[in-house]
């Protein structure tokens, strides 16, 4: 069955490249434009460079992000690239190549870095920082551990904002949409005089609650946000010396993500009948507030043969969301309680209070147009934050009843360097090592649990007490780890416009601590590496109208830390699986078929497994499972495919326009994205198996003066396809739904 869909997805490919051909070729007007990025951290031709990239700019980065959508829009977006969260706007999960981590406590690590604006991204809350005034947006696949230091073995995602400039710049956008959406956002900015430059960008989003409680009786209660983000950047450029200053802030207030009791349909993995996402009935509260506040500094002395970087970054993030996780109202053993059966009430909630991250890093490259060239540095890291986790009970008007203060504590250092090195005119090879000393430090500083731990002194447990009921009677971790992480590959130059390059890198992801609970001993996991091998081309043809870059790849992950969540123990626990394997192939395309109509096709195709034969987890508490169990009911999960990694992935777009005279145009935008069915958990489950969906999104309009002025209405999720996107399994058969149909209209002018 793998096969044939394999065939046939391939199939479909070459046909959609065989129509296509005659058409581009007959054209021989319109080119694409040249592709910059900074995989390398310099500024190179996508083409020329030897991994595996995705960007996305310009107006597919306005269209998609229509009607205030957060940054999981940028999910499947690029091939292999999925993005999912159980936090709604605050906390995204990424995963390249179906390899991610599933983990939903606030102290978690992910083996895919975000990189903004040269600043690592490492708590998982930095990571949802809105995307606005953004130049392009670089997805690179495979280990990053060279360059972008531990923890991406997965690879990274790269953001880079509009810099700063000379000429005076900027736009203004506005648009209103379903369910009392307001979305504006701007940016100007130009040159101060004496090599001075300043750029000052912000957003504002808005959408009114639109879920009933049915059970309170109260309208409109959830699923709204308001949300402010600003950027204020101050550029200066000399003849041997750039610098440029960046502060930005973030502030979010709204519902946190709903949870929705029994809506799987038991037996299938689809919604129960007549299901309906604008209402659900829970008897626990709902909130989400988030601020966020950071700086960099980003300098560059240039010398004769050399240059010296310097990139200074703080963030500091503090949050709080409260949820009903059960779903629904009342327990089993209560007069009253649903909808369907609810085991026992779970009502949580997270936060951070306290939090810093500083980083520096000093790098020195060449920059001669010798065949040899070099850049080398040191990395710093330090990292203290603190993290509360609550618990209520829902049945008793929603009194606390219990409570947890940890903190922890990063401190890493690195050494990295690597080469460049044209061989001859034809052939380039690359290499990269880096050294680096990881150490994370937890300490329990309070708990207590007056529903599940047997505690004296007024219901609080001790520290001492706490230890007690601990198995190795220890609440603290400080793992260290040291890894040496590096990179190869060669590129071979066919013709001016046809590379092929291939790619050997290592990666790690440093050790990672989870506290004991009400549930739970505290786990700890030791450190994953990860090797990768791929192989590519990139080429431009049809005299520039037309760009394809594709590549296959292999991985393996030694001691790959996962990530048991729930069962019907609800625990949370760190486990490391002996291997992991990925395998499969991306495709970027993009033509202008006529000079009027630009199409895009993004495919990835990610072959996953766990092997491990004696890995066994925790299972649902109302599923139907289909792994093999063993003697304690638990489920074997060797050659299981990872959590959240859907075997394919195709996003489409085609943009369309009719001269209108004068600088004018009429066009018409579409994209469509498909996901294939994927596993919520590390075991396999008929209920939590997502199945396949399909999303598409349209955009009409009309721009004048040159495309400065654009007035347009869109829609997203134009179908209303209902998706069923993660789950919930330890006390019902919970699901979590992608965003409804939204329309609006836009009005953009730019200068």
């Amino acid at each position: 069955m793998a096969t044939q869909q394999l065939r046939k997805h391939v199939l479909a490919a070459a046909v959609s490249a065989a129509v296509f051909a005659p058409i581009a070729a007959a054209q021989d007007a319109v080119v694409l434009d040249k592709v910059q990025v900074t995989a390398d951290r310099r500024v190179e031709n996508l083409q020329d460079v030897p991994v595996s990239v995705s960007t996305l700019s310009g107006e597919n980065l306005d269209v998609l992000a229509s009607g205030g959508a957060d940054v999981r829009f940028l999910s499947n977006r690029a091939p292999s690239l999925n993005i999912e969260s159980s936090f709604g706007r605050a906390f995204p999960r990424f995963y390249i190549r179906g390899y991610g981590n599933t983990d939903f406590r606030l102290n978690t690590s992910q083996p895919v870095s975000l990189v903004y604006d040269d600043v690592v991204q490492e708590n998982p809350i930095l990571k949802g920082f809105p995307v606005f005034d953004v130049e392009q947006v670089e997805l690179l696949r495979g280990p990053q551990g060279t360059l972008f230091g531990r923890n991406s073995p997965a690879g990274v995602v790269k953001f880079n904002s509009v810099k700063p400039g000379e000429d005076v710049t900027g736009y203004g956008k506005v648009s209103v949409a379903s369910y009392g959406g307001i979305n504006a956002e701007g940016a100007i900015g130009g040159g101060l005089g004496e090599g001075w430059s300043t750029r000052l960008s912000g957003l504002y989003q808005h959408r009114d609650n639109f879920v009933d409680n049915t059970y309170t009786g109260e309208d409109n209660a959830y699923e709204g946000y308001t949300e402010f983000a600003a950027r204020a950047q101050l550029g200066y450029a000399s003849d041997g010396f750039d610098a440029l200053f960046n502060v930005h802030a973030r502030d979010l207030d709204g519902t946190a993500r709903l949870f929705r009791a029994n809506m799987i349909q038991p037996g299938t993995n689809k919604p129960v009948a007549g299901f309906d996402r604008d209402k659900i009935a829970i008897d626990g509260q709902n909130s989400q507030d988030l601020s966020q506040f950071g700086a960099n500094a980003r300098l560059r002395w240039r010398f004769d043969g050399f240059d010296l970087h310097s990139i200074t970054g703080y963030e500091s993030v503090e949050t709080y969301s409260r949820g009903d996780v059960d779903g629904g109202y009342g327990a089993s053993f209560l007069p009253v309680s649903g909808p369907g059966l609810i085991p026992f009430a779970s009502e949580t909630a997270d936060g951070i209070p306290e939090h810093s991250q500083w980083t520096q890093e000093f790098r020195i490259e060449s920059n001669s147009d010798k065949a040899l060239n070099w850049q080398a540095g040191v990395f710093l890291f330090s990292e203290d934050y603190q993290v509360e986790s609550f618990s209520y009970d829902s049945t008793f008007g929603g009194a606390q009843d219990g409570y947890q203060r940890i903190r922890q504590t990063n401190d890493s250092w690195a050494v990295f360097g690597a080469t460049t090195w044209d061989v001859s005119d034809a052939f380039e090879l690359r290499a990269g090592v880096r050294y680096t000393v990881d150490k994370k430090e937890l300490t329990v500083l309070d708990y207590w649990n007056t529903g599940f731990v047997p505690c004296v002194l007024d219901g609080k447990c001790t520290l001492s007490q706490l230890a007690a009921l601990e198995p190795d009677g220890d609440l603290s971790a400080s793992p260290e780890d040291k890894k040496v992480s590096w990179d190869l590959s060669g590129t071979w130059t066919l013709s001016d416009d046809v590379n092929l390059y291939a790619r050997v890198a290592t990666g790690y992801r440093g050790s990672s601590i989870q506290s004991a609970g009400a549930f739970n001993a505290k786990s700890v996991a030791s450190p994953e590496t990860s090797t990768s091998a791929e192989f590519g081309v990139k080429a431009d043809f049809w005299d520039g109208r037309a760009r394809l870059n594709a590549s296959v790849f292999y991985y393996e992950v030694k001691d790959q830390q996962l990530t048991a969540v729930g069962g019907s123990n609800n625990a949370n626990i760190l486990l490391n699986a002996e291997k992991s394997t990925g395998q499969g192939f991306e495709l970027d395309f993009q033509a202008y078929l006529t000079d009027n109509l630009l199409v895009t096709l993004g495919t990835g195709y990610n072959d996953t497994e766990i092997q491990d034969k004696n890995l066994a987890v925790s299972v649902c508490a109302q599923c139907d499972v289909t792994d093999p169990l063993d003697g304690n009911g638990k489920a074997l999960i060797d050659g299981n495919p990872l959590p959240q990694a859907p075997k394919w992935t195709h996003s489409l777009t085609a943009r369309w326009s009719m001269p209108a005279g004068d600088g004018a145009e009429f066009f018409v935008f579409t994209d469509w994205v498909y996901r294939s069915e994927l596993n919520f958990f590390l075991y396999e489950s008929v209920e939590f198996t997502g199945a396949s969906m399909l999303e598409g999104g349209l955009r009409v309009g009309y721009s004048w003066n040159d495309g400065s002025r654009e007035l347009a209405v869109y829609g997203r999720n134009i179908t209303d396809e209902l998706a069923i996107l993660s789950g919930i399994d330890f006390n019902n058969l919970t699901g979590m739904v992608n965003e409804p149909r939204t329309v609006g209209v836009e009005f953009k002018a730019g200068f």
